[in-house]
């Protein structure tokens, strides 16, 4: 049996959801973020060297990585499921939405709310009106732009299909839940882009992911 070590608020989520569409039974360990510092537990690294989640134990296997993590589950465990037919254009698509999404979807993202934290979090009170500057600053300047340009290309790719493959949910769309929900979360992704609110409200209405949520605790995203 896998067994998922799942922090909340996190990309792991996102592998729970996808054991529940396959239905692959699987065990799960709960993390809980650290409430000031938002950074996950110390002690991973007795799991893997880099101390991230989300990690899955399968047998002698230990993976980490979301995008890694969901090949392997897909290649092993999924049937065909949730992957477009080799030689397809949806099979093109899809491997690119797989590697886009934690690729240049997420970079602009992370940016952003690193700097948001710069800019809410404890200073010294001399420099903080100075740290707190620089950081609203890089975010007018650099991130929420990059981020609009992401949302515009993924709101206009949506006009082609349903899911961002196809006509069929896949890997690729679970991937790309992370960052749209991220961005619905903070980063200004609005009822202005109806397509992807659509797509989330898809997602959330899916019975799978709705059992993943009752798996895996309270999820903020």
């Amino acid at each position: 049996m896998i067994t998922v070590h799942h922090l909340n608020d996190s990309r792991s989520q996102r592998i729970l959801w996808l054991l529940e569409e396959l239905g692959v039974d699987y065990a799960v360990e709960k993390y809980q973020r650290d409430p000031v510092t938002w950074r996950a537990p110390a002690g991973l690294r007795a799991l893997h060297p880099l101390g991230k989640l989300p990690v899955i134990i399968d047998g002698d296997l230990t993976l980490a990585e979301s995008g890694a993590i969901i090949e392997y589950i897909l290649e092993r465990y999924g049937q065909g499921r949730l992957v477009p037919p080799a030689g397809t254009p949806e099979r093109l698509r899809y491997l690119y939405w797989l590697h886009y999404a934690e690729g240049s979807a997420m970079t602009p993202l992370l940016i952003k709310l690193i700097f948001d934290r710069i800019e809410t979090g404890p200073a010294p009170f001399l420099l903080r009106p100075v740290v707190r500057g620089l950081a609203r600053s890089a975010n007018r300047a650099f991130a929420q732009p990059e981020i609009e340009r992401h949302l515009d290309f993924l709101e206009a790719e949506l006009g082609r299909s349903t899911w961002f493959a196809g006509e069929a949910l896949t890997g690729a769309d679970i991937l790309l839940s992370f960052p749209a929900q991220i961005a619905a979360a903070h980063a200004g992704l609005d009822a202005r882009r109806p397509r992807l609110t659509g797509f989330l409200q898809r997602v959330a209405a899916r019975p799978a992911w709705q059992r993943a949520l009752e798996r895996g605790g309270p999820y903020q995203f």
